[in-house]
Order: C-alpha cells, then sequence, then structure tokens
C-alpha cells in the first residue's frame, strides 16, 4: 500500500512543554515582580531625614524621622544605616525600641520583624512586614529618631548612608532608592563663638530636587572658593571655581547640566565646597 505524504514537513511537538509554559506564564503574571518593567517600576522608593532642616537651642531635644516623601513602588521592608556626628548629637533611644518604628510601617502590618543597634556614630536599622502579600508605597514615616544637641551652636547633620539604605519586597530589592539627609542647626550661627568648622558651610535646596537645585554657601574667610559635584560612584560631574570668594553667604544654581553641558541622570550626589584650606559637603538628590 503505497504511503501518504504527510501533511506536517516536521515532527509534531510534543503537548507536554507546550502545557509547561502555560503553567509558566500563570506563574509570572501572578507575581508582577518578574514582569517587564515599565513606567511604574521606573519610580523606585524616595527616602529623605525629615524635616530637611531642624533649627533649635543648645542642649535641645529634637525628632527626626525616616520618610517615604513620594509615593513610589510598594516595599515590605528595609535596611538602613543613619550617621550623625557623636561631638555635637547625642542619640536617644525609645523604650520599648519599637516606639522608634514609624507608622507606615506599624498600621500596615501587626507582626514585623525590627532589629536595631546603635553604635557610637551611627544607627543600624531593619524592619521588615510580615504579614502576607502586605507591602507599602507611602508618603509617610519609616521610622523615628530622638537627639540631643550639643551645648554650643554648631552646624551639623543626620545623614542616610546610600549604599546601606536598602528596599525590597517579597525578598526583591526594589530599585532606584534616592534619599536625602537632614540638616541641624544649633543656637544663634551669627555668634562669634562659633566654630570655624561650622563657619564655613553648604547647602543643598530642595532636596530632593527636581532638575536644579540652588547651593546655599557660607565662608569666614575671603579667597579662592570651589564647588565640586560627584555622583554615587565618585566620579567629578561638575566644578565651579569662584575665584572672587568673599566672607559671608552666597548661592549658586546648579542647571543639574555636567561639565560638558550633558544632563545627569537621577541619583545621590555629593557637593563639595572648598575656602580657606578646609572643605564641607552636603548631599543631594535628583528625581526626574
Amino acid at each position: 500500500m503505497p504511503r501518504v505524504a504527510s501533511a506536517h514537513p516536521f515532527p509534531r511537538p510534543p503537548r507536554l512543554p507546550i502545557l509547561l509554559l502555560a503553567v509558566l506564564a500563570g506563574v509570572l503574571a501572578a507575581f508582577p515582580a518578574f514582569a517587564p518593567p515599565g513606567d511604574a517600576a521606573a519610580d523606585g522608593v524616595h527616602a529623605a531625614i525629615t524635616p530637611a532642616l531642624t533649627t533649635i537651642a543648645p542642649g535641645e531635644e529634637f525628632t527626626v524621622e525616616i520618610a517615604i516623601v513620594e509615593a513610589g513602588e510598594p516595599f515590605n521592608g528595609f535596611d538602613s544605616v543613619v550617621e550623625f556626628d557623636p561631638a555635637v548629637l547625642t542619640f536617644l533611644p525609645a523604650a520599648p525600641i519599637s516606639q522608634q518604628e514609624g507608622s507606615l510601617m506599624t498600621a500596615a502590618c501587626g507582626s514585623r520583624f525590627h532589629r536595631f543597634n546603635a553604635a557610637a556614630d551611627s544607627l543600624v536599622i531593619t524592619d521588615v512586614l510580615l504579614c502576607a502579600g502586605v507591602s507599602v508605597t507611602g508618603p509617610g514615616p519609616i521610622y523615628r529618631l530622638r537627639f540631643r544637641a550639643g551645648d554650643v551652636p554648631a552646624v551639623t547633620w543626620v545623614r542616610l548612608r546610600p549604599p546601606r539604605t536598602r528596599f525590597y519586597d517579597a525578598g526583591l530589592f526594589v530599585l532606584p532608592v534616592e534619599t536625602a539627609d537632614g540638616e541641624v542647626r544649633i543656637g544663634d550661627l551669627t555668634d562669634a563663638g562659633l566654630p570655624l568648622s561650622a563657619r564655613l558651610s553648604v547647602r543643598a535646596w530642595p532636596n530632593p530636587s527636581r532638575a536644579t537645585a540652588t547651593l546655599e554657601l557660607s565662608a569666614d574667610v575671603a579667597g579662592p572658593q570651589q564647588v565640586t559635584i560627584v555622583d554615587a560612584r565618585g566620579r567629578r560631574v561638575r566644578t565651579y571655581a569662584l575665584a572672587d570668594g568673599v566672607p559671608g553667604r552666597r548661592t549658586l544654581a546648579w542647571d543639574g547640566l555636567d561639565g560638558r553641558g550633558r544632563r545627569v541622570a537621577a541619583g545621590w550626589y555629593r557637593v563639595t565646597f572648598r575656602a580657606g584650606g578646609r572643605e564641607v559637603g552636603d548631599s543631594l538628590t535628583l528625581l526626574r
């Protein structure tokens, strides 16, 4: 009997792999973290020490918060390292330590993993929601810290260390993470007895900022001054040489461009101000 030619020139693929692909597609659809990133995935997390500026009297106690300043991607846990100058500020732990957790976390879930360690000049925080399927987006406070100011006028900072401030959702890191520090001004900064290191200052605002920022400079000596801006990898993106440096306060507008006129990427930047053989710095977060 003659053989009838098949209508399929190639062997028919087995059914099992097709079924497996269908099951895999269903699994991926159930977990958005594996989906291709879209516009929402570009939001990341925007965290800052708030208020951005605290003005207090010498010896006064005050509270700052780590806050999500605008709604972004969901997360259910975070790690953070907060730095401060122990010569100027004294950390005051809460009792119990759970009182330091922010309302954005405590209101979302009654069961949390919370770990806190205090060192001489830094605080290490971990806080994770343990309720299944529960995440938060903000805005709102995620942690509270209380300090006592020193007895002499000074300018200092409470800082979020960028590489050590991380957010995650269901075990996956949420990126990017944008952070901003908080400035603390203690006492009357016009006092003639103010230490020289405090009378040289730089402040970037608003912080976080969109596209452009104003740099507020203060110097107590005459002579050449220089402002340098570097990115999170330590690469210099812009330098301003102020040859006519005079004592007092002045402002400098940074247009968000590098030295070649190209717009820099969103992220964390370090601003350094040099004058009279000394330097001070501030951090700035650019948003898009």
